[in-house]
């Protein structure tokens, strides 16, 4: 570097002092890295040898032309001076006005496009993180969907357990009047139509179901009023099957196994092996436990509210006359005593001491 330059670079100890024609300190910057812009001098590529002592902030005043509004022009270049740590090398790199435009171009660019790309990154990771979430959801939902399926499922099944017990209780108390004199239908051809029709969504199904408990909401009060009024003769309807076997002789007319003809039968035959137990099918009293009439030795039980059971041809019993019994509670053993063909058990149910059809009863 060069006074005709009209700048003066020196060491100050660590730092390279930049002085103008005056002589005048004007800008202080690291010795290692010195960036002069606009410079006029473009003919050498570096400097070698040491550099000037330091120059205080004391010189004197110059006469020469003052730093004016003219300095920049016709710069056509950038400087780049590279001064080592102890001074003894300065390295400059001259670039074209143009190129450094280029250079910072290119970086504007490469920045730009990076944070274009990290938005983009992040913006595909919240969208992952979202999707993984709507997947759970979804999930989550169809989990829902297959309970209330399943609960649909049984509400119906319930639904059709309760029209069969009602039916079962009011048998025996004989037809039940309908409302307004008219039969009530119960569903059936809409079933069929909706499976022609095909598959109810959910929703449909539960509104479907509510409707069938309004049309039948009349019929569970009547039930509910007869439970209420008549709990203890409920309670005590033998509605268990004593043992268990095929009927081989029904109740009403049948042909006489002891003679020509027919003959009417009180009961059921029930085939059961030797010795299998008989059980209660309901609460009541023993008033009888021994040899009776044609049926050998039997057991009969006073369940109240007018309503006995007959069981014969027992092979023995497992009560006396005066035992209250529970439901389930063994009475006796099945066998073959009495006029009989053969091991069986003869169930008989009587309703103010005339004999019924043991079948109105049974459910269980």
């Amino acid at each position: 570097m060069t006074r005709s330059a009209c700048d003066i670079a020196v060491m100050a100890g660590h730092r390279l002092q930049v002085l103008d024609c005056s002589g005048q300190t004007f800008r202080h910057v690291p010795c290692h890295l010195l960036r002069l812009v606009g410079h006029q001098e473009s003919s050498s590529d570096s400097l070698s040898g040491p550099v000037p002592g330091p120059v205080t902030d004391h010189a004197q005043p110059s006469t020469a032309r003052p730093r004016g509004r003219g300095r920049w022009t016709g710069r056509k270049q950038f400087s780049l001076l590279i001064v080592r740590g102890d001074g003894t090398r300065v390295v400059r790199f001259n670039f074209p006005r143009p190129a450094a435009l280029a250079a910072f171009a290119g970086v504007a660019v490469a920045v730009t496009t990076f944070g274009a790309l990290l938005g983009d990154w992040v913006q595909m990771r919240q969208l992952t993180v979202e999707a993984r979430t709507f997947k759970q959801q979804l999930a989550e939902q169809q989990t829902t969907i297959d309970s209330f399926n399943r609960r649909v499922v049984e509400l119906r099944q319930e639904m059709t357990g309760w029209r069969d017990l009602h039916a079962r209780i009011w048998e025996p108390f004989g037809p039940e009047l309908q409302p307004g004199g008219r039969d009530r239908a119960i569903g059936g051809g809409a079933l069929r139509a909706d499976r022609v029709t095909g598959r109810l969504s959910p929703r449909d199904e539960l509104e479907r179901l509510a409707e069938s408990v309004a049309e039948q909401g009349e019929s569970l009060k009547a039930l509910d009023r007869l439970v209420a009024r008549a709990g203890k003769a409920l309670a005590a309807l033998p509605s268990r099957w004593p043992v268990r076997g095929a009927v081989n002789s029904e109740f009403g007319m049948r042909q006489s196994p002891w003679a020509q003809g027919t003959e009417f039968h009180s009961g059921l035959d029930i085939r059961s092996q030797h010795g299998t137990p008989v059980r209660a099918p309901a609460g009541g009293t023993v008033t009888v436990a021994g040899t009776y009439q044609e049926y050998g030795i039997t057991v009969i039980l006073d369940h109240g509210q007018d309503i006995k059971s007959v069981y014969g041809h027992l092979s023995r019993t497992n009560v006396k006359p005066g035992d209250r019994i529970e439901r389930g509670a063994v009475v006796g053993w099945s066998g073959n005593t009495g006029r009989s063909t053969g091991a069986h058990l003869h169930f008989e149910i009587l309703v103010k001491g005339q004999a019924v059809n043991p079948r109105a009863y049974l459910w269980d």
